[in-house]
């Protein structure tokens, strides 16, 4: 998919950069792969705001994703590509031999009329789903599972691609687009391939609207506050804050890591992604 820029005819499409999405289906979503989708505005059960900047944007349809690919040695035919609103990638609507229909996500190079299996055993073709154990090393995957069985849970947004660089006592040896290096068991699925729309970390909203229409409300920064609003308010004139970067409850942001120590899964983990 190419990008596509806009002639200045108004303030809000001078800077507005957006994917050409004209090769993708134009009509509505398959309806026995939907369902409703209710929005939070970022409020908890107590109706109190415990996620900033949510809130409004256009009403959708969620589409249910096969994460598990789990019929096996059947293969099925790529119908249309399709945009989803809650999501960065592009889904594949696939049909198998005996007319089931799922959503998967479309991983790049995969048209329309192309034919996706999963086995135990298959060909490295895009958007084709084998454990880890028996591809070869070297492949570039997306969706992989962290436990078998689970469904895909890394590297399912737009443009996002991992490595198979090795294995070992029975884990698969990932790097991660990071630069992270970590283990999953062997017997976890991955889909070959890089995710589509690889564009996407290259468009411009042109305008604050446009934000708005997803669901995301300004972020307004600490230092133009008032000091009973946030630690960086108040001062005489443009002031910088005059501390250390923190959030409005003080927690210290800017490189302040806040990953725990002694996570259950720091085993799994050869490398992390800020060492060299």
């Amino acid at each position: 998919m190419a990008l596509k820029k806009f002639n200045p005819v108004t303030p809000g499409m001078r800077q507005l950069i957006q994917i050409d999405r004209s090769d993708l289906w134009k009509g509505a979503p398959e309806k026995a792969l939907t369902e409703g989708l209710s929005k939070t505005g970022g409020r908890n059960n107590m109706g109190r705001i415990t996620s900033r900047h949510i809130g409004g944007g256009h009403k959708r349809k969620y589409r249910i994703i096969d994460w598990k690919r789990t019929k096996w040695d059947m293969p099925a035919t790529v119908e249309r590509i399709e945009y989803d609103p809650n999501r960065t990638s592009f889904i594949a609507l696939i049909q198998y031999e005996d007319g089931t229909r799922n959503y998967i996500i479309a991983p790049q190079r995969l048209k329309v009329g192309d034919k996706v299996i999963a086995g135990s055993k298959v060909d490295i073709k895009p958007g084709n789903a084998m454990p880890l154990k028996n591809m070869p090393v070297g492949t570039i995957i997306h969706n992989i599972e962290m436990k078998p069985g689970k469904g895909a849970q890394m590297i399912r947004s737009a443009g996002t691609y991992a490595q198979l660089v090795g294995r070992d006592q029975g884990y698969a040896q990932i790097k991660l687009a990071s630069g992270e290096l970590r283990i999953v068991l062997s017997e976890c699925m991955a889909s070959v391939g890089a995710v589509s729309n690889p564009d996407h970390s290259n468009t411009n909203m042109g305008k604050a609207g446009r934000n708005r229409w997803k669901g995301r409300r300004p972020h307004v920064r600490g230092v133009v506050m008032n000091p009973v609003d946030h630690p960086h308010g108040g001062g005489e004139g443009k002031s910088s804050g005059g501390r250390n970067p923190v959030t409005p409850w003080g927690v210290p942001t800017k490189g302040y890591k806040t990953r725990k120590k002694g996570k259950a899964s720091d085993k799994y983990i050869i490398r992390r992604r800020n060492k060299k």
